[in-house]
């Protein structure tokens, strides 16, 4: 493993919709640079990025992954990300680290909704940014039609450097407009030079004035030398390329075919000389603690470092993915887990290609790399060295998009399904795991379907637990609408000393929200201080399941307001008991309703799907709260029943054929309507009743 120089370092994201030939494409990149000897197909199961079982049998890429090239002495580090919207914190992470991202796209399919999704996600973390545009030797494919929907629906400063010598079947080579020249490829991935098709020259010439007015447009004493001269020399056409870049005011396009390697020599050499290295920002910013922290993205700099994936193989243990943005590392060094307080030993310092790791000593600032059993590091930790503390922000990972209950096969493995899906979570943020003790449900979220499906296989292959995933218990609650006042009385002789218990309780609602409240409104002694204690806890142990079908009762007031008892027999237990009696008995005539979870829903939808959707929406007893443009979509701002949302990405998706995506948030509890209560009450004692069987 080589150490590095900054500015001799590229780190790139490969992101992009599903099914663009992303992991075809840093595979293609990978036998050109000549890291590989053969090309490997995602079919036959033997790329470098995908490899590991989940990936290998569904054909997609489920996790990042890392892959470098070493290109006339410059280190490329590419990150080939998941497309599929279930591995999206995939893209949230790998994007924190990169410093540019080649968002591929189909020439084909053209613009889809994980190019615009990645492209929000490059504009909201400010990422220079990139196209290549694939399959070029796919019937249908059509450059400049791509071309024309990156510039009208992203930016008009997306601007080709390369163009495609022919579509589709017709698919030739490409054309370098900073050399005007055109290029063949052959099979090993060489390039031959050749001079432009007469019929292309002036679509070249055309393509290539408007670059050049884009590389003048990024510097001042370009855009003067522009006006006086008509033109810019190579050398300072890619000198204002690469200004533009790197100021987010130029888009470079490229194209060719990641499975016959057309093009992809082309766009490797312009990684190198038109991408930023890793300190075209100059300096970063983090906490020490409270305080607003800079650091210099700098070899000379104090060591800070970014753990921005975790990882578990076998026979190697947890691998830490990290970028280090400032100083250098080295095995031995003693670094602080700035969150955590802690102190870890660097041990071995890797450089990744897939599984393939080669091992070194010392890294430094802006490479990207691997550490192995750090202790107590995992995703979003930052490193750094003792006295020069800073912690980087931490990754804005998807909010869950789904939720289903884990049921085990086998009785007694609870805790070992809790563990392991605690240990899954160290590698995977997105999902995340909830007890839920009312409704005694582990409970499982993700972003869809997918996710938790391979989730769960990953939980049986590396812990041995076998689960089913299920349609979760909706925890609904009870409520009263009216104030009433009534007795709790125990009284109980049995030959020796007996029990007794006796308050009056005036039980009201509260507004929603307002959970509980218990007033104890006794004067006079009539119940001694000492037995109020045990009326609370009778009232909050009745509540808990004391509601409609044995639901939890909310949003009420009750007040204990007179009482009485017994020198000899009254007890803890007498009055918690007489309280229970009374609390029940006072629900019943309190005009009790059943609330049900309303969550609030965001649906970003084409244009053209928004009136399905709506009308989904609304089947789904959901109210419309609004709808906003956001570039060729629209977003549906709505809130739907939790019990109307089970698998609604999956409708959803099916509804938009795959373009639609949604987001979902708690918002409040809500009466339920008579008819639909009447059913949701029979449904939850009968599970109640089988329950009770089992």
């Amino acid at each position: 493993m080589k150490e590095y120089a900054i500015d001799k370092i590229r780190n790139v994201g490969v992101v992009g919709h599903g099914t663009t030939g992303k992991t075809s494409l840093v595979e293609a990149m990978l036998f050109a640079g000549k890291v590989t000897k053969r090309l490997g197909s995602i079919d036959n199961g033997n790329t470098v990025t995908d490899y590991t079982e989940d990936e290998i049998e569904r054909k997609i890429s489920i996790s990042s992954g890392l892959a470098n090239i070493d290109l006339k002495g410059t280190k490329i580090n590419l990150i080939d990300m998941p497309g599929y919207a279930d591995f999206y914190g995939e893209v949230e992470g790998g994007l924190r680290v990169a410093d540019a991202a080649l968002i591929v796209i189909n020439g084909v399919g053209g613009v889809e909704v994980g190019t615009d999704l990645v492209w929000r996600t490059c504009t909201a973390n400010d990422i220079p940014r990139a196209f290549f545009v694939n399959r070029m030797d796919k019937e249908h494919a059509e450059f400049f039609k791509c071309v024309t929907a990156i510039q009208e629906d992203f930016s008009n400063h997306a601007m080709p450097v390369t163009i495609s010598m022919g579509d589709g079947l017709d698919f030739k080579g490409i054309i370098d407009l900073v050399k005007m020249k055109a290029f063949t490829f052959a099979e090993d991935g060489k390039a031959t030079a050749q001079d432009i098709p007469a019929d292309m020259k002036d679509t070249a010439v055309e393509w290539h004035d408007k670059l050049v007015e884009a590389a003048a447009e990024s510097d001042e004493a370009l855009m003067e030398k522009f006006f006086d001269e008509g033109g810019l020399s190579d050398d300072e056409l890619l000198a204002g390329l690469a200004k533009g870049i790197a100021d987010r005011s130029v888009y470079p396009i490229f194209c060719g075919s990641a499975t016959t390697v057309a093009g992809v020599p082309t766009a490797l050499d312009y990684i190198v000389k038109l991408f930023p290295a890793p300190n075209y920002l100059g300096s970063i910013k983090g906490l020490d603690e409270e305080t607003e922290v800079t650091r210099n993205i700098a070899a000379d700099e104090k060591a800070s470092a970014f753990v921005f994936k975790t990882i578990s193989e076998q026979h190697v243990g947890e691998l830490s993915f990290f970028k280090i943005f400032s100083g250098t590392i080295k095995t031995g060094d003693d670094l602080v887990n700035v969150g955590k307080r802690e102190t870890e030993r660097i041990g071995q310092i890797y450089s990744l290609n897939g599984k393939d790791r080669t091992e070194g000593t010392v890294i430094s600032a802006g490479d990207i790399g691997a550490l192995v059993k750090l202790k107590n590091t995992h995703t979003n930790d930052t490193l750094a060295v003792k006295g020069a503390e800073i912690a980087y922000p931490a990754i804005d990972f998807p909010k869950p998009a789904i939720q289903l209950a884990v049921q085990g096969k086998a009785k007694g493995d609870e805790d070992k399904i809790a563990s392991g899906l605690n240990k899954l979570r160290e590698e995977d943020p997105t999902i995340e795991l909830t007890l839920d003790g009312e409704l005694r449900q582990v409970l499982l979220s993700g972003q869809g379907e997918l996710h938790l499906d391979v989730t769960t296989a990953r939980l049986k292959r590396k812990f041995g637990v076998d689960v089913d995933l299920v349609k979760p218990k909706i925890p609904y609650q009870s409520a009263i609408k009216k104030k009433v006042e009534v007795q709790g009385k125990f009284k109980r002789q049995s030959g020796g000393r007996g029990q007794y218990g006796d308050c009056w309780l005036k039980l009201e609602p509260l507004p929603r929200g307002g959970d509980f409240e218990f007033i104890n409104a006794i004067v006079g002694g009539a119940i001694p201080t000492k037995f109020i204690p045990a009326v609370e806890k009778g009232i909050l142990e009745s509540r808990a399941g004391g509601g409609l079908a044995g639901t939890k009762v909310i949003d009420f007031k009750i007040t204990c307001y007179d009482g009485s008892y017994h020198n000899v027999d009254s007890s803890d237990m007498a009055f918690k008991i007489a309280a229970s009696m009374g609390f029940k008995s006072g629900f019943e005539q309190a005009d009790p309703y059943l609330l049900e979870p309303i969550f609030n829903i965001e649906v970003r939808v084409p244009e053209e799907n928004m009136g399905d959707v709506m009308g989904d929406v609304s089947s789904r007893r959901g109210r419309i709260m609004g709808m906003e443009p956001d570039g060729k979509n629209q977003v549906i701002k709505a809130q739907v029943p939790q019990a109307e949302l089970y698998k609604y990405s999956t409708s959803l998706r099916s509804l938009t054929q795959g373009r639609g995506t949604h987001t979902r948030e708690f918002s409040h509890y809500e009466e339920i309507p008579r008819e639909i209560s009447e059913k949701v009450i029979e449904e939850l004692k009968r599970e109640k009743e089988e329950a009770e069987e089992k």
